[in-house]
């Protein structure tokens, strides 16, 4: 069974930074594409970051220029870089990987960890 386990979150000022790492832990053929997710209070799920098999990687739009997302393919890890983080970034955060597991595929979603841009 696959599991995700983040970590990083937390409580920082607007302009400050935070980086938020995610371990795919568990048996599995390989990994696709590897993405972080954001859901405020009131709002749906959005995408912040994605990188595929390929290293290709997509941003959310008002993350752009701001945050950047990094793979280790060797380790099956991904990191958010999160720079001039402003208000409007708080969110839980989830970390989301679409598994092949040679038979199938399967997206599977980490536990979430909060993050507060507060002054």
């Amino acid at each position: 069974q696959v599991r995700l386990v983040e970590s990083g979150g937390g409580l920082v000022q607007p302009g400050g930074s935070l980086r938020l790492s995610c371990e795919v832990n568990g048996s599995f053929f390989a990994i696709n594409d590897m993405a972080w997710y954001r859901q405020a209070p009131g709002k749906e799920r959005e995408l912040v970051a994605l990188t595929s098999r390929g290293g290709r990687r997509t941003y959310g739009g008002p993350v752009r220029g701001r945050f950047q997302v990094t793979r280790d393919y060797a380790k099956n890890t991904v990191d958010l870089q999160m720079d001039n983080l402003k208000v409007e970034d708080t969110a839980v955060y989830y970390c989301k990987a679409n598994v092949d597991y040679q038979v199938g595929y399967l997206d599977v979603w980490g536990q979430g960890t909060q993050v507060t841009v507060s002054s």
